[in-house]
């Protein structure tokens, strides 16, 4: 879609994203990063921004299916494309998603800033590799910080989570 509107060098672009299953079609600024756009314009407040660098992992989303940092990518550059945001997780407000129930088993979070982030990061991590180690587990997310726990109960989440992602749900 990613059409220009506007005279000018602050041109706005019309944009179509899908966010979480839903299609999305907005004009934005072109500097618009989509940590914002999710924020802002979407109100889908789950994605965090922390140094606005790329370097803690805060913001990551899955972009087609893929963890990227929303605070280094435009909005703009996500026309098209589809973003996965921590708000799609949970199947309905009486269910958690396995990540975040074993999140919540573990103790894999204490102050939450940095837990959207590396939910989204593992939800992709785990679909790669379903039966990872503690090792493996510890790499992939080498890349996002937490300054509250000292990660071990967030790797014991990770691999609850792909236990309870391997499992068959009883019912």
């Amino acid at each position: 879609m990613s059409a220009e509107v506007g005279a000018g060098s602050a041109q706005r672009r019309a944009i179509r994203v899908t966010v979480n299953g839903v299609v999305y079609e907005r004009v934005v600024e072109p500097r618009l990063l989509l940590s914002d756009f999710l924020r802002h314009e979407l109100g889908l407040t789950g994605t965090h921004v922390g140094c606005e660098h790329g370097v803690c992992g805060a913001c990551t989303v899955l972009v087609n299916g893929e963890p990227a940092r929303s605070c280094l990518m435009l909005a703009v550059q996500a026309d098209g494309l589809a973003i996965e945001t921590v708000e799609s997780l949970a199947p309905d407000e009486e269910r958690l998603h396995p990540l975040q129930q074993a999140f919540w088993d573990r103790h894999g979070l204490q102050c939450g800033f940095c837990t959207p982030g590396l939910l989204m990061l593992l939800k992709s991590f785990l679909a790669e590799n379903p039966s990872p180690s503690e090792e493996e587990v510890r790499e992939a997310i080498s890349g996002n910080l937490c300054r509250c726990t000292g990660y071990q109960n967030i790797v014991a989440a990770a691999l609850e989570a792909a236990r309870l992602l391997r499992e068959p749900v009883a019912g």
